[in-house]
């Protein structure tokens, strides 16, 4: 009896036509492997997932037919095959369109073979039944309930009813306020038609308000689009967009990691970037502030905890820490805000003594940065955001007494160029520059290894425009005091502007 068993649980070999092939037992394929192969091709499915999830094939092979058969054809009876029970309500439903959704689909086969000996000659007769050739002599079919529990919070009954529209009609407006709940009413039906919709709008409406919830959908739902999208936004909108506004408390701890180490990273100076850390630090401990708080409230906050110990050494601070570890320290270099990190009593102690011993470094000999060896991790930056308005847009910077102009210009409505400039201490338009900046460099040349990066978001991808990574000698003269210029062609508008250099030795 066991060798019985285990024989037919093997597979067979039968002749089909003039081959030869194996075939599979009747249960719970009919054909061979080359054919079952050749189906599964026809119906865009993985040979390996229809071998584990036969039901998988059934449920294309039937969508196929709905698909084919019942193509712009409106509902030709009022009467429901289905009633569907969830969320405490009855919906009633059609075959051609319940197929879309494989968890429906599931849900009905299961109901309609429940009980039979042959539950493929049940799906055999449905798909007969259904055939629009055969409508003269059209049985009805069995009219089923089935029910769906749904513990997903996000899932509405307005938005569970959306998904279900879009069953019957393509181009259901989805409202933002509900399109959280209709992507999580796809998931859950597997309607990946308009899974992917509700995906493309939460991406082409990214905002402040909402990147927070887009970006948790992507990770509960494992959708590596609205992750991605989320982190590619953020890498250009934190400091000048949501840095601004209370959204930013929202950010979850993970996304920003993953932004404060990307090289695209868009901040106006190292110092603005560091400012919007400490006041996503502050909101987080502050939760009844319902208001951005000026940058001296913020400040006074992290001045006020004991002196004994820095907040990152601190119990509240140590989860923080690789946050912090991502900011480039080294690239804050006026005066005047060295005071304000050692005023708020933020960092450890030895950190700032690494800053401070490599600024006196770099000013003892004519500004190298000999510590420095990677631009994309280690470069200082500075950024221009170029809005619609703008013409020309330049930004005066200064590093170890080395002064730099950083320019945009926009020629046409597509086309721009982006530079810097070395420029003479004499030649500033305003001494108040050099006084805030106090070092002066006599130097005639200064070696710069830099990078210009231009990056602008249309149709929803973002373009990126960047030079390569250059190491040239700026000079003071005409011909030797300009950098690579980096022109571009782009309809983006605004367009983030990133400056990333570092003094060689020399």
């Amino acid at each position: 009896t066991i060798m019985s068993n285990t024989h037919k649980a093997r597979l067979e070999r039968r002749i089909a036509g003039s081959t030869n092939r194996w075939r599979f037992p009747k249960q719970p394929f009919t054909g061979d492997l080359l054919s079952l192969s050749q189906m599964c091709k026809a119906l865009s499915i993985d040979f390996e997932e229809a071998l584990r999830n036969p039901d998988r094939l059934y449920i294309s092979q039937i969508q196929k037919f709905f698909c084919e058969n019942f193509k712009n054809k409106d509902i030709q009876s009022a009467e429901a095959d289905v009633i569907l029970e969830c969320l405490g309500f009855k919906w009633e439903l059609h075959q051609p369109q319940l197929f879309q959704s494989e968890t429906l689909a599931k849900l009905y086969l299961k109901a309609l073979t429940q009980g039979t000996t042959y539950p493929l000659r049940e799906l055999e007769e449905l798909l007969r039944a259904q055939s629009p050739k055969k409508t003269k002599e059209k049985s009805p079919a069995k009219r089923m309930i089935i029910s769906l529990k749904i513990n997903d919070p996000q899932v509405t009954k307005v938005a569970f009813a959306t998904a279900l529209k879009n069953l019957y009609m393509s181009e259901v407006e989805i409202n933002l306020e509900d399109v959280l709940g209709v992507l999580a009413s796809a998931h859950i039906l597997q309607f990946s038609g308009l899974f992917q919709r509700c995906v493309d709008v939460m991406i082409t409406r990214l905002m402040p308000s909402t990147i927070s919830n887009v970006y948790e959908a992507g990770c509960k739902y494992k959708e590596e689009q609205l992750t991605t999208a989320c982190e590619k936004w953020l890498e250009m909108n934190l400091v000048p967009l949501v840095g601004t506004q209370i959204h930013l408390r929202k950010i979850p701890q993970d996304l920003l990691h993953k932004v404060l180490k990307s090289p695209r990273l868009f901040t106006f100076s190292e110092f603005r970037l560091l400012k919007t850390m400490l006041l996503w630090v502050f909101l987080q401990l502050n939760y009844k502030i319902q208001a951005i708080p000026t940058h001296e409230t913020v400040m006074t906050f992290f001045k006020s905890f004991p002196k004994n110990c820095c907040f990152l050494d601190r119990d509240i601070g140590q989860s923080l820490r690789p946050l912090f570890l991502c900011l480039r320290l080294h690239g804050i270099t006026k005066g005047k805000d060295l005071e304000v990190l050692r005023y708020i009593n933020f960092f450890p102690e030895s950190w700032l003594n690494r800053v401070t011993a490599n600024h006196y470094h770099a000013l003892e000999n004519g500004g190298d940065m000999d510590q420095l060896k990677d631009l994309n991790t280690q470069a200082v930056r500075f950024g221009l955001l170029f809005n619609q308005e703008n013409t020309t847009y330049s930004k005066m910077i200064a590093v170890y007494g080395f002064f730099f102009k950083i320019t945009g210009l926009k020629h046409d409505t597509t086309s721009y160029s982006f530079y810097m400039q070395r420029i003479k201490h004499t030649d500033l338009e305003s001494p108040f520059v050099v006084y805030e900046h106090k070092p002066i460099s006599l130097r005639t040349a200064r070696l710069v290894k830099y990078e210009i990066r231009a990056q602008a978001l249309v149709d929803g991808k973002w373009q990126e425009f960047r030079t390569n990574q250059i190491i040239q000698k700026f000079g003071l003269t005409k011909l030797s005091c300009k950098s690579h210029i980096l022109k571009i062609q782009t309809v983006g508008i605004p367009i983030y502007v990133s400056f990333a250099f570092i003094f060689p030795p020399s």
